[in-house]
């Protein structure tokens, strides 16, 4: 059997057998914000042959209920192929438990805000809530790998991007605008948080 082992205060999984790197990374923001569409998108344009099925568990009004996962594969990196494992949480606050498991051993993070004027103060509180549950687990928020995208930016009520970098208070962490829907800004995200991953990654374990 392949051994395997989990490193340090991160969710990084090594299985040595296999030479393969699992990475976790997840998708955290408000209701409705874009988080499932994003994997939608980023399931429907990569190669078959580069990543798992795209699981989801939805409610009956078609949100989220637990989670949406999707794993991808990336080539090869100094002997080791690193496994992405992409997730995201229920926006709704019932289900405030199932986001602070999913998050559990995230060794990266995308937040997904809304745009629009009228959903400012949720992203505020979602963000305050991704805080709160990593201090849970002993993570300081600044440590992990953080990227935020701004997505639906073709909404006609859309706070401009620097304005809403300031309401969020999201100084010297990247953003990104993104119409999610139309694969617009999803993809930079991506890899945005990819690369800041496995930069933070090297640096842990080197």
């Amino acid at each position: 059997m392949p051994r395997l082992a989990r490193e340090g205060r991160l969710g990084m999984v090594i299985n040595w057998g296999r030479r393969e790197v699992n990475v976790k990374i997840v998708y955290y923001g408000p209701p409705l914000s874009g988080k499932t569409t994003n994997l939608i998108q980023i399931h429907g344009h990569i190669d078959p042959h580069r990543r798992g099925e795209l699981i989801s568990l939805k409610t009956p009004d078609d949100r989220t209920l637990f989670f949406d996962f999707l794993r991808l594969d990336l080539a090869k990196i100094g002997g080791m192929r690193p496994r992405i494992h992409l997730y995201t949480v229920p926006g709704q606050s019932l289900y405030e438990a199932s986001r602070r498991l999913v998050l559990r051993g995230a060794d990266g993070l995308v937040f997904v805000a809304d745009s629009s004027l009228a959903r400012v103060e949720g992203n505020m509180d979602s963000l305050a809530s991704m805080r709160g549950h990593l201090r849970s687990f002993a993570l300081s928020p600044d440590r992990l790998p953080l990227v935020v995208q701004f997505n639906k930016r073709d909404l006609p009520d859309a706070v401009p991007a620097a304005e809403l970098g300031r309401m969020l208070e999201l100084s010297g962490i990247p953003t990104f605008e993104a119409v999610a829907v139309q694969g617009i800004g999803v993809y930079d995200t991506l890899k945005a948080i990819i690369h800041d991953v496995i930069v933070h990654l090297q640096r842990e374990f080197t």
